[in-house]
């Protein structure tokens, strides 16, 4: 089963508004295997990017300015896209914005109807109901390293969701260390990191005579002004 995880930098809130795509990032999993075949693009909006967003990714107009527009790379995209299952956080945001870039092209197809969309956002409601489920409360959450995120990144956020989703939904159990290797290393960019922590053994801490003493002339002193017997010694 291929799945993207999928996320996008914009250069405000709106679509509907005229803002546009400045980056989109995707990671691809295979029967829930972290394979490395990622894919990422910076893309120049044609257009200035709201200082509160850029404040967000910290992408600027002149980095921007020598980048592709969405027309150019939006064959690529729709093929890497088509028919698989795309998991994004709150997905109708990123959604609308790339069904947005689409009809700037009179491309008649829209990203629901060439991928199956899953959004963790309404997932993570339904299974965190009444708490708080952005993508750093989901990292707290479920023990995903996101130190990394000081901005956001639309590939970077797409790995990190990646952790996230297969924690929420039962765990990477099948990715082996190997593959998390093999993955890193065809995509050495990557900022993910993955937890794979071996189980440590219990370690048990006796203690000293001294100390026993002590706690028997405490409970002792506790029988004496209780005139009963602590119940852990009846």
């Amino acid at each position: 089963m291929r799945q993207l995880i999928l996320d996008t930098e914009t250069t405000g809130l709106e679509h509907q508004q005229g803002h546009r795509i400045i980056e989109i990032g995707c990671v691809e999993l295979i029967d829930r295997r972290l394979t490395g075949n990622n894919y990422q693009v910076y893309l120049n909006p044609e257009r200035d990017i709201d200082e509160g967003a850029q404040q967000v990714h910290g992408l600027s107009s002149e980095f921007l300015a020598d980048k592709p527009v969405f027309a150019e790379i939006a064959e690529e995209f729709l093929g890497y896209v088509r028919d698989t299952e795309i998991i994004i956080h709150n997905a109708p945001f990123d959604v609308g914005f790339i069904n947005a870039e689409l009809e700037r092209l009179d491309v008649q197809n829209k990203l629901e109807n060439i991928a199956t969309i899953f959004d963790t956002l309404t997932f993570a409601r339904k299974k965190h109901p009444g708490q708080r489920n952005t993508l750093d409360a989901l990292c707290k959450r479920y023990v995903v390293d996101n130190s990394n995120r000081t901005l956001h990144g639309a590939l970077l956020d797409s790995e990190i969701l990646a952790d996230v989703y297969l924690a929420m939904t039962g765990g990477q159990m099948a990715l082996s260390l190997d593959n998390t290797q093999s993955a890193s290393s065809q995509n050495p960019d990557s900022q993910v990191t993955h937890d794979h922590q071996r189980a440590k053994p219990t370690r048990v801490i006796h203690c000293t005579e001294q100390e026993l003493q002590a706690h028997q002339a405490y409970l002792l002193e506790m029988e004496q002004k209780n005139s009963t017997k602590p119940l852990w010694n009846q």
